[in-house]
C-alpha cells in the first residue's frame, strides 16, 4: 500500500480519533447541560468532562491490545503513553491552569488600579481526576465497540 492510504486506513488511528471526537462532543454536551447554553466553542477547548486526550490514547491502547496483542511492545509503547497522558492532564495541565487563575486575578488588581492588560490567561487547562476517568472509560468502550461493530480476522 501507499504511505498516505496506510495513514488513511490505520484502524487504530481511526478508533483513537474517533475517541477524541466523541469526547470533544460530549464536552459540548455537558456544557449545555451543566449551563443550559450551546457553546461551540468548548468543542475546541482543552479540559472538562471527559478528558478528550485520555479517550485518545486508551482507545488506541486498546486498540492495538485488541488487534495486535495484549503483550506486544506496540501495546505497551501505547500503554506507557497512556499513563503519561493521563498523568499530565489532572497533574502538570491542571497545576498550569490554577497558576492562570491566579495570575489573572492579580491581573484583575492591575486593572483595578486602571492598568491595561492585553488578554487573560487560559484557567482551563488541565483536568480533575473524575475527568480523566471518565475520559479512559469512554476510551476504553469505544476501542471495544468498534471491534465488536468491526471484527477483522488476524
Amino acid at each position: 500500500m501507499h504511505p498516505i492510504s496506510d495513514i488513511l486506513f490505520n484502524r487504530h488511528l481511526g478508533v483513537a480519533l474517533l475517541a477524541l471526537v466523541i469526547a470533544q462532543w460530549l464536552k459540548v454536551a455537558w456544557e449545555f447541560w451543566r449551563t443550559g447554553k450551546f457553546n461551540r466553542a468548548v468543542l475546541f477547548s482543552t479540559g472538562s468532562m471527559p478528558s478528550s486526550h485520555t479517550s485518545m490514547v486508551m482507545a488506541l491502547m486498546v486498540s492495538i491490545g485488541l488487534g495486535e496483542g495484549f503483550g506486544t511492545a506496540m501495546f505497551a509503547l501505547s500503554g506507557v503513553l497512556a499513563l503519561i497522558t493521563m498523568h499530565d492532564a489532572q497533574g502538570v495541565r491542571r497545576a498550569a491552569g490554577k497558576q492562570a487563575e491566579a495570575i489573572n486575578f492579580l491581573f484583575s488588581k492591575f486593572e483595578d488600579q486602571g492598568i491595561k492588560l492585553d488578554k487573560k490567561l487560559k484557567e482551563v487547562l488541565g483536568h480533575r481526576p473524575i475527568e480523566v476517568i471518565a475520559g479512559a472509560v469512554l476510551g476504553i468502550l469505544i476501542a471495544f465497540i468498534s471491534y465488536w461493530m468491526f471484527p477483522v480476522s488476524l
